[in-house]
């Protein structure tokens, strides 16, 4: 059984920064890609961005792209998302997910493993 445990979510005012930790544990510690989804209130789950675990590569969506950076500890089996210049409309309960062999790591259906989120509120 895989584990994925999101921290370092809470309140933050526009323009600051923060930062969410995405701990993995369990078997199959070596996903291809992992991605990190958020979902605002009313609203449904999109996707934020993903990294490829092994080269690093990492990929965006276009309301972050700039402002937000995704790495990994290979060693800690951990996934991190840098937020910078955080505004209002980044508030959502974050979500970091290990991607399925085979599928889009933009699709929400195309993750094997969740974790339970964290809350991130920025305020004006």
């Amino acid at each position: 059984q895989v584990q994925l445990v999101e921290s370092g979510g809470g309140l933050v005012q526009a323009g600051g920064s923060l930062r969410v930790d995405c701990a993995a544990s369990g078997r199959t510690l070596s996903p291809d890609t992992m991605s990190w989804f958020r979902q605002a209130p009313g609203k449904g789950r999109e996707f934020v961005g993903a990294i490829r675990w092994s080269a690093g590569t990492t990929y965006y969506a276009d309301s972050v792209k700039g402002r937000f950076t995704i790495s990994r500890d290979n060693a800690k089996n951990t996934m991190y998302l840098q937020m910078n210049r955080l505004k209002p409309e980044d508030t959502a309960v974050y979500y970091c997910a290990i991607v399925r062999r085979g599928s889009s790591f933009t699709w929400v259906d195309g993750m094997e493993y969740w974790g339970k989120g964290t809350l991130v509120t920025v305020s004006s």
